[in-house]
């Protein structure tokens, strides 16, 4: 089977399908498999309908192609099948019974027409295409497939804002307007579908723009209700924008921070100075950036997503922590901390995993250490890179991250050179050593255990165990013991204090 302008490794996996089901059996691509195809788009997500027995037929083919399925709605007879292609990577193949007595019902039943386009892989001359999506692609329109369609399942909202970035669609005011009459129907949709539309929008290419369209059609309240109150917020210089638009701003610097220590990035294409700075002192490590950022604490959903999540919220505390000293200066003391307890329980209420909720919130709480850490005449130490680590572990290269688009977001065009040349270097001294000199500075081996110190000093195990395990650790960081006699006598010293 030759399916002209789908990839040469998708075919042989399309090849099977169609000849594991019986000559009967109709075997419709739809959705967002076609549509790519018509935009020549890469994707790896493949969705079927059939009349009925789309859960068993599933089950078969699973077994064919040697992926794990299980059932999403035994309603409505739908199922997946997860299967991973040494090409490919990660395919997800989605099952359905027809939403409907048949194929034209199925598409006049979906979202919008763009989607609703199917191709009968054995007859795949010729496109099905009722709504008439393949023109609406080409002229860049999104329309949905019927004026109730918003209102059935409200996730369409999310979904309208999504493609209009995604595919460069123009959102008529009528589809502006069903889709704000829609938005209240948000507050009934499920936590994990309203999470998963959430990070797709996150991994979109602009999530900045895809936020800000959100709230102005009036969805946002629905989703991050916490966001609301930093509209219009004041802040104080060096701040030149109130809270939402620099909470805006940062998602837009950080997508671009992102791209010029991204792996395809070519130095001489900076767009400014501050970003050629960016490439000339981090451009090391864009390898090493690369791996951290396709680490997956949960399969469906990316790193760099949660990182903009982060981003989003890092200054959701600011209109609990709103206060002005005597000559008029705005603060905001511990909206860092504070903001780490929002940021977890919004993480808690998209059903995130624990590993996603603690990553997110310890963002959050420590996004203020490398802006503080640059604020010093003195780069960062290693009794000071070691504390930064200890508390932000893994995230800590988030962190770096988020610090460089959140300055950039701070002063705007107005960015001194020296400020923004001191934040990179911070940034440098912390990825310098967390890649670098991993062993030396941010966790050395241990000189001690906890064991070695109950028995040399006749100790009843307790806080003050750690205490001291700690203070060796961060002594050996520092550079200022190198072995166990320095340890103990470290230790040594501290007891006899008292």
């Amino acid at each position: 089977m030759n399916l002209p302008g789908f990839p040469p490794a998708i075919q042989p996996i399309l090849a099977r399908i169609v000849s594991n089901l019986s000559p009967e059996t109709p075997a419709y691509l739809v959705g967002g498999a076609v549509r790519d195809l018509l935009g020549r788009r890469p994707n790896h997500d493949l969705d079927f309908t059939f009349p009925d027995h789309a859960i068993q037929t599933g089950r078969r083919l699973a077994n064919v192609l040697q992926a794990a399925f299980y059932p999403l709605d035994t309603e409505r007879d739908a199922g997946r099948l997860i299967l991973f292609d040494d090409q490919l990577g990660r395919l997800v193949i989605d099952v359905a019974r027809f939403r409907g007595p048949n194929l034209e019902s199925d598409l006049r039943d979906r979202d919008f027409t763009i989607n609703a386009i199917a191709l009968d892989l054995r007859r795949p001359e010729k496109l099905i295409d009722p709504l008439g999506g393949a023109q609406d692609l080409h002229r860049k329109v999104l329309r949905p497939c019927s004026p109730h369609a918003l209102a059935d399942d409200p996730i369409r909202a999310l979904r309208a804002v999504r493609f209009s970035l995604e595919f460069g669609l123009h959102i008529s005011p009528e589809t502006s307007q069903m889709i704000r009459q829609a938005a209240p129907g948000l507050a009934r949709i499920s936590a994990e579908r309203l999470r998963d539309e959430v990070f797709r929008i996150l991994d979109g290419p602009s999530p900045a723009s895809a936020i800000r369209l959100l709230e102005r059609l009036d969805a946002l309240p629905y989703i991050f209700p916490e966001l609301l109150a930093l509209k219009g917020l004041d802040q104080s210089p060096p701040h030149t924008l109130d809270v939402w638009e620099h909470s805006l701003a940062t998602l837009q610097q950080l997508g671009k921070v992102l791209n010029v220590l991204g792996q395809g990035y070519q130095p001489d294409t900076a767009a400014n100075w501050a970003f050629g700075l960016v490439s000339l002192r981090l451009g090391r490590y864009r390898q090493q950036f690369c791996q951290h950022l396709s680490a997956q604490l949960n399969p469906d959903r990316s790193l760099t997503s949660l990182i903009f999540l982060a981003a989003l919220f890092h200054d959701c505390a600011k209109p609990n922590t709103f206060q002005t000293d005597r000559a008029g200066k705005i603060h905001f003391y511990n909206h860092d901390q504070i903001g780490a307890q929002i940021s977890r329980q919004r993480g808690s209420a998209l059903r995130l995993s624990n590993p996603e909720i603690e990553r997110l919130a310890c963002i959050v709480r420590c996004h203020m250490r490398p802006i503080l850490l640059a604020q010093s005449d003195e780069l960062p130490s290693r009794r000071a890179t070691y504390r930064f680590f200890r508390d932000a572990r893994e995230s800590g290269v988030d962190v770096c991250l988020l610090a460089l688009a959140d300055t950039l977001a701070t002063y705007g065009s107005q960015l001194p050179q020296p400020v923004w040349i001191r934040q990179v270097e911070v940034a440098r001294v912390l990825l310098e050593a967390w890649w670098e000199r991993p062993a030396e500075v941010v966790l050395p081996p241990g000189l001690l255990n906890g064991n070695d110190l109950i028995e040399h000093f006749k100790l009843t195990p307790g806080p003050q165990v750690g205490e001291l395990l700690e203070l060796i650790r961060e002594a050996q960081a520092a550079g200022e013991i190198r072995d166990r006699a320095q340890a103990l006598a470290l230790a040594q010293f501290k007891l006899d204090q008292g």
